[in-house]
């Protein structure tokens, strides 16, 4: 009798744990993924000469990392014949635009006028593409790099003047005082002028005037140029310390070939 009653109790107790078990593991596959935490954990790490210490283990998880990395700016220039999307947005060489088309057609347009893809907005839906000569290629790389270096840098305190081409003698000194200032304090200065009414002035006679009077320590980030009709615009800045040497080594040499001149005007006179 004791015999029955030990093996019905296992008999129950093997059910039941099969029962829970089941129960258990069900849970868990049906439960939805989530964002594994990492967490670094102690361990005992046993030392026979020792007594037990606890050591700090790398942190572990069972997520993927992410690797994904951040897209490089693709240089302006042609993108020959590696072109990854089937319909591109493409626009002549007049800047006209041609509409959407399969990529071999933008491909035979490009050989049949002997010009080149550029890439303009990837990101656009489908991506947009211009056709270019390689002149038109050169002269926007030029433009792009201009506009790049008269960009003030991270950090850089960049100030701006405007005044108008018939500003008075007394006004222009003031100014320029103005921009010395900040050619020591090592800014950029934004020099803006426009062309007044009735006015003959030359303005970029005028950005050589300003450079002038500050050419011992400063020079053009960015030169003169017309920025739209009447108004001309360059940036000014502090010279480097190569640039500082060089300049005063060109002024040395020039200020010995004056004096050496002088001498021998004064010889010549002595003679006579």
């Amino acid at each position: 009798m004791t015999t029955f009653c030990v093996m019905k109790l296992l008999c129950q107790a093997t059910r039941n744990e099969n029962r829970y078990g089941k129960k258990f593991f069900g849970t868990l596959l049906t439960q939805t993924p989530q964002k594994r935490v990492c967490s670094p954990f102690w361990m005992v790490v046993p030392d026979p000469g020792k007594s037990t210490v606890l050591g700090l283990t790398q942190p572990f998880c069972t997520a993927e990392k992410s690797h994904t990395a951040p897209k490089k700016k693709v240089a302006f220039g042609s993108v020959g014949r590696r072109i990854p999307y089937r319909i591109l947005h493409v626009i002549n060489q007049d800047g006209e635009s041609l509409g959407n088309m399969p990529r071999a057609e933008a491909l035979k347009l490009m050989d049949q006028h002997d010009l080149k893809l550029v890439l303009l907005r990837e990101n656009a839906e489908p991506p947009v593409y211009r056709l270019m000569t390689g002149q038109q290629i050169h002269e926007e790389q030029l433009k792009r790099a201009e506009k790049k270096k008269a960009s003030p840098k991270p950090g850089t305190v960049q100030k701006e003047l405007s005044f108008s081409s018939a500003i008075a003698k007394n006004d222009l000194e003031t100014k320029t005082k103005q921009i010395a200032q900040w050619i020591e304090k090592k800014y950029h200065v934004k020099v803006t002028i426009r062309q007044a009414k009735d006015s003959n002035t030359d303005m970029f006679m005028l950005f050589d005037q300003i450079l002038e009077t500050v050419s011992e320590k400063a020079t053009y980030l960015s030169k003169p140029k017309v920025t739209r009709e009447g108004v001309s615009v360059c940036i000014l800045r502090h010279m480097s310390e190569k640039e500082l040497k060089a300049y005063q080594k060109m002024e040395k040499q020039k200020n010995n070939t004056v004096k050496k001149d002088e001498n021998e005007d004064l010889k010549s006179n002595e003679s006579q």
